[in-house]
């Protein structure tokens, strides 16, 4: 059937048998769709979204209904007070940038109770090689961080330092980032927070959401977060939105954020939405399922790759916290092969060949693969790697299940040639 991709009936013949062994898995994942379905149709409707609000603003977009429909709508998804969505809101490292520094003050300590963070936020920090004249340290934020133990909170240490009533914002990185560790469910994220209430109701909690979103049946604010982020590139956008962001949380952590966006004295008020509104209500409308099909897509990678000798996290079994599966590939070759083989695997520029490069925000060389029809959409097929020990290949996304196997089908055959 796939040979006109150069994928070999072996490969096939496996790709076959480990579907069918995965069906009770994909069933959970349609369960978990359908509930985030449900609730996004719910919200629309709760709403009362329009064909007006997809209309859109330029210039200054003072107080433009679309904009606002669309704002009131992830409140009401995330069970928030409210909510900051905005194409001008360019990545998720930029919205949790906006973040920061809208919550934080010269002399206010950030404490990360997930470890080092992911590599370009540890430039917004000011922590890593890669220095800025503009990070928070350069603003006089303090930074402070706990590691989590064998993929857990580390609760005694946690509560401890909270207990002394000096720390501003705790921030909680939902997904792996470059690092080996398990990205964290909603489950484990609400009995922290629990943990963190016993012994401090003032402090910030915020969750970093990428990657997240839409994957269990929960969000963050629903078990006790004040703030989520994430980015519309990914989950979210589900591949139709183009651009953008959101934060989400308490009405007057929002405002902050906005200030810091905006201007003081403006915030929410102004933001043209530049014809965008259409494509962040479509892609919110097909998240669920898109994202049913990037969690899909992982799954079989997950067990495919392992029964060929890999090293894979999480296992095809497992719960999962977000849309990423690692493969732990042992040596550089074979983790450029795989990203060149989901490259080959795209509908767009594959004839290109990645290789590993500098990158900003980056302290490694990197290998990303990524033919998506939007530049920088990881919720599409895609697989990223820092050249460095052990070399893993990060992979997420797919739009569709089918889309998504043949691109690991192909970086398999690839990595096989």
């Amino acid at each position: 059937m796939y040979e006109v991709f150069g994928i070999s009936e072996e490969i096939e013949k496996l790709s076959t048998e480990v579907e069918n062994e995965l069906k009770k898995y994909y069933e959970k994942v349609d369960n978990i769709c359908k509930t985030n379905s449900i609730k996004v149709l719910d919200a629309f409707q709760k709403c009362n979204l329009q064909e007006t609000h997809l209309t859109s603003s330029t210039g200054y977009g003072i107080d433009e209904p679309g904009r606002n429909k669309i704002e009131e709508i992830y409140a009401h998804i995330f069970k928030a007070e409210d909510a900051l969505v905005r194409t001008q809101l360019i990545s998720g490292t930029h919205a949790l940038t906006i973040t920061l520094f809208g919550l934080l003050r010269p002399n206010d300590t950030l404490l990360s109770i997930t470890g080092e963070p992911y590599d370009t936020l540890q430039t917004v920090i000011g922590i890593g090689k890669d220095k800025s004249k503009s990070s928070l340290k350069s603003y006089g934020i303090n930074y402070e961080q706990i590691e989590l133990v064998n993929d857990e909170f580390d609760v005694k240490r946690i509560t401890e330092r909270l207990s002394k009533n000096d720390i501003k914002v705790v921030e909680i990185q939902r997904s792996r980032g470059y690092s080996t560790r398990k990205s964290l469910t909603i489950e484990k994220i609400e009995e922290i927070i629990k943990e963190i209430r016993k012994v401090n109701k003032e402090v910030i909690i915020m969750v970093d959401n990428c990657y997240g979103e839409f994957v269990q049946e929960k969000e963050p604010i629903e078990v006790g977060a004040d703030i989520a982020v994430g980015s519309l590139m990914k989950n979210l956008g589900a591949g139709i939105a183009t651009s953008g962001a959101y934060i989400v949380g308490k009405k007057d952590l929002i405002e902050l954020c906005a200030e810091r966006l905006t201007s003081p004295g403006i915030g929410k008020e102004i933001g043209p939405s530049l014809n965008q509104n259409p494509l962040l209500i479509k892609g919110l409308f097909f998240a669920p399922n898109v994202v049913a099909s990037s969690i899909k897509t992982a799954i079989f990678a997950s067990r495919i790759l392992e029964k060929l000798g890999y090293d894979v996290e999480p296992k095809y079994d497992e719960v999962r916290a977000d849309i990423v599966q690692t493969i732990k590939l042992g040596n550089e070759q074979d983790l450029v092969n795989f990203c060149q083989g989901i490259q080959m695997g795209s509908p767009i520029d594959s004839d290109v060949i990645p290789y590993p490069g500098d990158m900003g925000g980056y302290e490694d060389k990197v290998i990303m693969a990524a033919g998506t029809f939007t530049q920088g959409s990881t919720i599409e097929l895609s697989c990223d790697g820092p050249i460095r020990e052990p070399y893993i290949a990060y992979m997420q996304g797919g739009l569709t299940y089918d889309y998504g196997k043949i691109g690991i089908l192909k970086a398999i055959q690839h990595m096989k040639k």
